[in-house]
């Protein structure tokens, strides 16, 4: 059996299904109660990235909130910024994705280049402005902040979605949006991304390319906290 079909035949299964959704719902629920209770203090877009990189990724994405994200970490590193820095990407690009894909796929049933072409274009969008939200936030002007975005996130974003899209359409292959596989493969691809952007975003803040996201312990000092 190749790699292919012992990953549809997984991800086929309901009860996988039905089991990463249970999962993700207990991650978003510990999320928000750690947000709101223990880092109130964050700007809203930044609470809405990691509610979005848990949306997607359940576990794993709670994961890297709990290393990277919250003003309790004993103290920031170069990992724990590309763990910020690849969340942001996240975020939006997972947006513009599942946006893409449910269009193209589900609803208008596209022929694959349609389905690559318009999924990528929604990535990028979501994707820059998950970016420049929070970078306007933090005090830069729009102008700037649109900048930087392309500047910073074009190859993270990029990476990512190669990753994600083909192997969404590696693995789902002619599931409509009734199907299990349709679903599960979708959210499995996205974690995939994020995971091959991870590298490319470490590259990126090593050459300063990107700056890392704040600390956010010392966002909370900076305000006071």
């Amino acid at each position: 059996m190749s790699l292919q079909q012992t990953l549809q035949n997984i991800l086929t299964n309901p009860t996988f299904l039905a089991t990463w959704i249970a999962f993700v719902v207990a991650s978003e629920a510990v999320l928000v109660w750690d947000l709101w209770t223990n880092n109130n203090e964050m700007k809203s877009l930044m609470k809405l990235v990691w509610v979005l990189t848990v949306l997607y990724s359940g576990p794993l994405g709670l994961a890297i909130y709990w290393y990277s994200g919250r003003q309790q970490i004993a103290h920031d590193s170069f990992w724990r910024k590309g763990f910020r820095s690849v969340a942001h990407c996240y975020s939006g690009c997972g947006a513009g994705e599942v946006t893409g894909i449910v269009l193209t796929v589900g609803i208008l049933a596209l022929a694959n280049f349609y389905v690559i072409a318009i999924t990528f274009g929604f990535a990028y969008l979501f994707g820059y402005a998950l970016t420049v939200g929070p970078l306007v936030q933090e005090g830069e002007t729009w102008r700037q902040a649109i900048k930087d975005a392309l500047y910073s996130e074009t190859a993270s974003i990029t990476v990512m979605e190669i990753v994600a899209i083909s192997v969404d359409i590696w693995l789902a292959g002619e599931a409509t949006m009734g199907d299990v596989l349709f679903w599960s493969s979708l959210f499995f691809s996205l974690s995939l991304g994020l995971i091959a952007a991870y590298p490319v975003n470490l590259v990126l803040i090593y050459y300063s390319v990107k700056e890392g996201m704040m600390n956010p312990k010392k966002m909370a000092t900076d305000m006071g906290m």
